[in-house]
């Protein structure tokens, strides 16, 4: 009779090359999942640095009742850089809830790529004025009404000196438990400067992290959640106000929420900005070591 030879030792050789195997897919997993967080940091930096970036938010200049003039010289009310504007733009005037604008006689300002001579100006960039390199709009802070400035060649933007992140870290994504509202809850949060800011919340997202229980309440935006959050970090290695975190849609009572893509506000980069700050519920005491870090520049 032929004699077997002890079958064990083929056993754990077929129980090493599996466990090999387990592991090299899983290391192929988190291989893959850190190259998808890696090209999105790489695009929002791409972002940052384009024309229509908070980077190049140059000047945010409040409007008080009556006139208030507009261009290079030093004397008008609000100053806009001398090599891309004339020494007076224009004037506007705020007067009850409306707000309007004339050109200077000479000046082509343009609205929608048209020139135009006076115009009536609603909130938003989509309502903007422009001359040459430079845009101007209504913006609101709460109920304080300004003109927010875009300068496509402001030093901001030629002086940013890119992101910096905390390594990819895939236990910072969580799948979270989605409890809506019964209707839209209409949320009230203080900016930076102060103003009240009126957002509206669909529900509470709850979830675990690193063996404790969190509770956040996210705002609607289109096609997702958007959270606004301090946490552990917040003042150490994270810039002091905030930081966002955008997620898909909830589907079927559950949303995806990666830390690893949280972002800084447009404010630690810009002064000319006004960002929200966090409600209670979202300041969390826990240090997410995930996402953007503080933006400090780095002098040549």
């Amino acid at each position: 009779m032929r004699r077997r030879g002890p079958s064990r030792p083929y056993g754990l050789i077929g129980l090493a090359v599996l466990t090999v195997s387990m592991v090299s897919w899983v290391s192929g997993e988190d291989a893959s999942y850190i190259k998808e967080i890696e090209s999105w940091r790489l695009e929002r930096e791409s972002n940052l640095k384009a024309d229509g970036s908070w980077l190049t938010v140059a000047g945010l200049f409040w409007l008080r009742d009556g006139e208030s003039s507009v261009g290079a010289d030093p004397t008008a009310d609000f100053v806009l850089p001398e090599d891309s504007a004339p020494p007076f733009v224009g004037t506007f005037s705020h007067v009850g809830n409306e707000t309007t604008f004339r050109a200077v006689e000479g000046v082509e300002v343009t609205k929608d790529g048209v020139p135009i001579k006076t115009a009536v100006l609603e909130p938003g960039e989509k309502n903007a004025l422009g001359i040459n390199r430079l845009s101007m709009w209504l913006h609101l802070s709460g109920d304080r009404k300004a003109i927010r400035l875009r300068d496509l060649d402001s030093p901001i933007r030629k002086e940013f000196k890119g992101l910096s992140w905390f390594a990819v870290d895939p236990s910072y994504r969580v799948t979270a438990r989605f409890m809506p509202y019964p209707e839209l809850k209409e949320v009230e949060m203080l900016n930076i400067l102060g103003d009240i800011e009126r957002y509206k919340s669909p529900g509470v997202v709850e979830f675990g992290l690193h063996g404790e229980t969190i509770r956040m309440e996210p705002l609607e935006v289109t096609e997702g959640l958007w959270l606004i959050f301090r946490d552990g970090t917040s003042g150490k290695e994270t810039y002091p106000a905030a930081r966002f975190l955008r997620t898909g849609a909830p589907e079927n009572g559950r949303v995806v929420i990666d830390f690893n893509k949280a972002y800084n506000p447009p404010c630690v980069f810009n002064p000319f900005t006004t960002c929200p700050v966090p409600v209670q519920q979202n300041r969390l005491k826990t240090r997410v070591e995930a996402g953007e870090k503080d933006y400090h520049k780095i002098d040549s």
